[in-house]
């Protein structure tokens, strides 16, 4: 069954593996609030297990804001992250914004846990933020905030690599959606880089992850109709859900394989999806449950969706 809270919206969400069980981190706010665009500024983050991705038990809170602390870069919202595992430690690098600055700027800060259930925040957050070189920075005239969030961690040829959503500080403002890059040696310190694609088709590629398969990597991200650049709409028409791009290295570069999203349609059905290895050592793809054919916000977690490559490297969701 899907994954599903009585109380509380479910929407962006990441896996951690250890050993057999399955944990899902995910963003949630109350049902209360009626209104699904208030959940963005009453969030926390939750955690369930599994060990079939079908069944889930609801385990303690993970993360919540440092409400409180004025100076605390994620004293308003908790928001997208992943976890990665270096020497008996999970590191949890996640979004943060600040109430003082009305949640405008966005920062990536890291909690760490010895067993994935009590996790402390890292007291030098934040530890990835935005570099003008590159980036676009808060202009309110320009664009509604400053995108720097969603960070997908990997380790690739001797250093961790940070995959984030960002936009570029130049070109025509639909068009800016980039995936930034930065680099660690130790996940602490980190080095930010110029961006991994090119700006032209989104105005944001939210919640990227890399997936290695078949032989090639998979860079898999989300954007909604409202987020795509005219280039955008005229390759992929009016379609709310995920894509992917293919490279032969994890940094690129990278090349579209097609004209179709891996999942989506234009009443946005599913959203910010993740791929995982199941049990059974098949791909499956997971998208949160987003709006119904009334256009009323769902809030919960699909099933897995099996994936697999077919003909010139693309893939297809099997169920």
């Amino acid at each position: 069954m899907a994954l599903r809270l009585e109380d509380k919206w479910v929407w962006d969400f990441w896996f951690a593996q250890d050993g057999s069980d399955y944990h899902v981190f995910y963003l949630q706010a109350p049902r209360v609030l009626k209104d699904e665009r208030l959940r963005h500024w009453h969030t926390s983050i939750g955690h369930a297990i599994s060990q079939d991705m079908i069944t889930w038990q609801v385990l303690p809170d993970a993360l919540m804001p440092s409400l409180g602390d004025d100076r605390a870069f994620d004293n308003y919202t908790t928001w997208t992250g992943s976890i990665i595992r270096n020497s008996g430690i999970w590191y949890m690098f996640y979004t943060g914004s600040n109430k003082v600055e009305g949640g405008h700027i966005q920062r990536i800060g890291l909690a760490t846990s010895n067993d994935l259930v009590s996790w402390k925040k890292h007291p030098s957050n934040p530890l990835i933020e935005a570099d003008a070189r590159w980036y676009e920075l808060l202009d309110l005239d320009i664009y509604h905030e400053q995108a720097w969030r969603d960070p997908w961690i990997f380790w690739h040829v001797g250093a961790y690599h940070a995959l984030i959503t960002g936009r570029a500080n130049h070109g025509p403002v639909d068009r800016r959606g980039v995936i930034a890059h930065a680099r660690s040696l130790d996940l602490i310190e980190w080095k930010v880089l110029p961006p991994l694609t090119e700006p032209g088709e989104f105005a944001q590629m939210e919640v990227p992850q890399i997936i290695a398969m078949n032989g090639g990597y998979y860079l898999i991200f989300s954007c909604g109709s409202g987020m795509l650049s005219s280039l955008g709409r005229n390759r992929y028409g009016d379609i709310t859900g995920s894509y992917y791009l293919y490279g032969e290295s994890p940094l690129g570069p990278f090349r579209y394989l097609c004209d179709q999203p891996l999942v989506g349609d234009k009443r946005g059905s599913y959203y910010s999806a993740k791929m995982i290895r199941g049990p059974d050592d098949t791909w499956y793809l997971f998208a949160f449950k987003n709006f119904d054919h009334n256009s009323n916000f769902i809030g919960e977690i699909s099933d897995p969706m099996r994936v697999d490559v077919i003909s010139n490297g693309r893939l297809k969701i099997m169920d």
